[in-house]
């Protein structure tokens, strides 16, 4: 396993959890790394982006569900990328996946198959 996920868990509707992914040198520097998301229990059947961004620049991209309630962001001392996630909603319960592939986010960062590289995933679990 090389990009390593912690965080997540259980958490009620409105609060808050954090995850971070560590990557190796050579999945981090002028890479685009992110979190998908996946609520069924498909192998990696309709996995939805979350939040992507270019390590050299911090741009980042998001999806509209998390807009305003998730800030990805990046600690290149650590090779980390951090996604906060607040106000989070029953419907934020999901499986996480860090991802990882080289260059820019470009216009298909929403999409599963631009990311070669992908973490074991972590459970997120909000109740109502």
């Amino acid at each position: 396993v090389q990009l390593v996920e912690s965080g997540g868990g259980s958490v009620q509707a409105g609060g808050s959890l954090t995850l971070s992914c560590r990557a190796p040198g050579d999945m981090y520097s002028s890479h685009c790394m992110g979190w998908f998301r996946q609520t069924s229990g498909e192998e990696r059947e309709e996995r939805e982006a979350v939040a992507t961004i270019y390590t050299d620049t911090g741009s980042a991209d998001y999806a509209d569900f998390a807009k305003g309630r998730f800030t990805i962001f990046q600690d290149n001392a650590k090779n980390t990328v951090t996604l906060q996630m607040n106000s989070l909603k029953p419907e934020d319960t999901a499986k996480y996946y860090c991802v990882s592939d080289w260059g820019h986010c470009g216009s298909n960062w929403w999409y599963q198959g631009s990311y070669a590289f992908w973490g074991q995933g972590t459970q997120v679990t909000v109740s109502s």
